[in-house]
């Protein structure tokens, strides 16, 4: 009979002493206090801001088989850090990590150790194992006792499969399930459980037991263990941030930190840039992804992209259907990843893209079928490589093979896989139906952005995504990184086209589709939804000629400097971004409109700027007013935004 103990990560008891334990951990301010302790029910961990509890004592540990840890010794080192460091890319090039550590160390033999981590913006912690033989985990008992669970929260539900799901806003005392990040506010305070660093361990959910409390739920392999581990090992970092307000928590760089300094040493190749591409038509229905009258990728229509994007300053274009394969969807999923369909001259394409100075994407849809591209990650990187490219966007829509789920130890393994692989090739990889962000993008920045939620492609074949959606994503999954959400739809009334405008009609039952904001909001999405990857996702035709696409031609995916300045969840949101000497504001709300008063002190003193403001026309969402004027940064600006709808300004230094 195989018996179970828990890894109990308790007990700080003295080897002269049965009395509990207590060790205090305070962020470098003072005003966050992590503190441990033990009992006979094992080890706790409690939170406090301000002298105010946050997280009343809550369980730590995990469940392996065969293992029982000694926890009657207890040694405890601190440490400090504060140090800034840069990135290749990022919300901002330049962060600062600043925090007190404390690393309790149990047992005779020091086999496990609890390495806790207190920033002015948060606190996080991890477990690490220094066994001889490794582990199979079954459980982690971590939990999150809130202490005023009448609280708010902002979540998904809990799934081990997909992140496209639409938020709830629920008090957390009904929260039966949810994956992270998991917002919260009590009492004024904010916040948001999420993990950090999350390599060949399965994805972190919360689940509610039977005591009401929310506890981590490990996604299971096949065989019902939830990991396999080496006896050296070390878990990814529970982390929670906390901020006096929502847009704090936006602003910090918690997750980031947790994560160790780049392993790439030449990132020149890692550039980040506007692009379009052949996607949407397929969503609508107006292009397929396979070979035949209606195929999208075709050497006429790459072409034709190609030459928009080198004359509307973007830098690369994507082409989804462009290789074998797509005629076995639904059935055996096979895909070729190098050999392209006849009616894509791939290699004249490539040639063609050099020549405008535009980065050709490659396309990976795996439909699960993970060991086929496995088998066929260096070869068909290699060709890319020798192709002169330097993106691939990867797609796993559809089950994995052998029972296995996405977000289980071997889909974090194959993800990681796939990124490490293509570093070696000089490749960077944009994921759908990715595992969640956890800010590795730090160590691997050529992990450049995820889908990881409900994207554009939902406005087609669905109904859609809400403004109140839009004004949730910051608070809620763009708090763990990058998402490419594909924006900036300016076509809204694609739907109710008629006949005799001669354009191509939609195809499917769909009627009940649209797009659910204004086009001033599509443009401000464009700043409010960070990636270093941004498409202009609508099909060219409807760019040609429009004169709110300027916007576009103006902005810069690659910023150097970033801010959320103000927005309530699922209200609205106003964020702030600089690239080179550019400013740009992208605003969005709710189907509320709204007025806000918004100082521009952001911007370099003693410098004028025209500002482009692209905003909502009353009663016309389909429609953008274009306006300009003269500001500084002593100047307040007034943000007018219709229901659903937004505002996206651009700052240009005048001459």
């Amino acid at each position: 009979m195989r018996h179970i103990y828990s890894l109990a990560i308790a007990a700080l008891i003295s080897a002269s002493s049965v009395s509990a334990a207590q060790y205090r951990l305070t962020s470098p301010d003072g005003h966050i206090v992590f503190t441990i302790t033990n009992n006979a029910a094992g080890a706790r961990y409690s939170v406090s801001v301000d002298d105010r509890m946050l997280i009343e004592p809550s369980a730590m540990g995990l469940v392996a088989e065969g293992v029982k840890w000694d926890y009657k010794k207890a040694k405890v080192t601190r440490s400090s850090l504060d140090e800034t460091w840069t990135q290749p890319w990022g919300e901002n090039t330049t962060c600062r990590n600043h925090y007190n550590e404390m690393a309790v160390t149990l047992g005779r033999k020091s086999d496990l150790t609890i390495r806790v981590r207190a920033f002015d913006d948060g606190v996080a912690f991890r477990y690490e194992t220094a066994m001889t033989d490794s582990l199979t985990v079954t459980d982690e008992l971590t939990e999150f006792r809130f202490a005023e669970p009448v609280g708010r929260s902002w979540s998904i539900p809990a799934s081990f499969e997909t992140y496209e799901l639409n938020y709830r806003a629920i008090p957390i005392a009904e929260v039966a399930d949810a994956n992270t990040p998991f917002t919260f506010e009590t009492s004024g305070v904010y916040g948001s459980i999420h993990e950090a660093a999350l390599y060949d361990f399965p994805e972190m959910v919360l689940r509610r037991d039977s005591l009401g409390i929310l506890k981590a739920d490990l996604a299971p392999l096949p065989d019902g263990v939830k990991a396999y581990i080496p006896g050296r090992f070390t878990t990814p970092w529970r982390s929670i941030q906390i901020a006096p307000s929502a847009v704090g928590l936006i602003n910090s760089a918690l997750i980031l930190n947790l994560n160790e300094p780049s392993k790439i040493t030449n990132t020149s190749w890692i550039e980040p840039q506007k692009y379009c591409g052949v996607w949407w038509g397929m969503h609508l229905g107006t292009e397929v992804w396979t070979m035949g009258p209606r195929h999208g990728a075709t050497t006429a229509n790459a072409i034709r992209y190609i030459d928009f994007a080198a004359a509307n300053n973007l830098q690369g274009v994507l082409f989804e259907g462009w290789n074998e394969g797509w005629e076995n969807w639904g059935g055996n999923q096979h895909f070729d990843y190098i050999k392209a369909y006849d009616d894509f001259d791939i290699d004249s394409i490539a040639r063609y893209c050099k020549a405008k100075n535009i980065e050709l994407w490659m396309h990976n849809e795996t439909g699960g079928n993970i060991p086929e591209y496995e088998a066929a990650l260096e070869d068909a990187f290699a060709y890319y490589q020798s192709l002169g490219v330097h993106t691939v966007k990867t797609g796993y829509a559809g089950g994995f093979k052998g029972g296995y789920f996405h977000h289980s130890q071997y889909g974090v393994r194959h993800y990681q896989r796939v990124v490490e692989t293509a570093a070696r090739y000089q490749l960077m990889i944009d994921a759908h139906e990715p595992i969640k962000e956890t800010g590795i993008r730090r160590t691997w920045p050529n992990m450049m952005t995820r889908e990881g939620a409900r994207g554009m492609e939902w406005n087609a074949w669905s109904e859609g995504n809400s403004a109140e959606y839009l004004c949730t994503l910051p608070y809620v999954r763009l708090l763990s990184g990058p998402m490419d959400y594909t924006p900036g739809i300016f076509d809204i009334d694609y739907l109710t086209a008629k006949a005799d405008t001669g354009r191509i009609e939609w195809n499917g039952p769909n009627a009940h589709c649209r797009i659910k904001t204004t086009i001033a909001r599509q443009i401000a999405n464009w700043v409010i939804i960070y990636s270093p990857l941004q498409m202009a996702a609508d099909l060219v035709d409807n760019y040609e000629g429009h004169p709110a696409f300027q916007f576009f031609r103006d902005f810069d995916a690659d910023c150097q400097w970033s801010e959320a300045l103000q927005g309530e969840i699922g209200k609205y949101i106003v964020v702030a971004r600089r690239a080179g000497d550019k400013f740009f504001i992208g605003a969005g709300t709710d189907g509320e409109a709204r007025t806000l008063s918004q100082p521009l002190s952001f911007l370099e003193p003693g410098i004028t700027y025209r500002a482009m403001i692209y905003g909502d026309v009353e009663g016309n969402p389909a429609s953008v007013a274009i306006t300009s004027g003269l500001y500084t940064s002593a100047d307040t600006l007034t943000i007018s935004m219709a229901a659903t709808g937004g505002q996206a300004i651009t700052f240009i230094p005048e001459k």
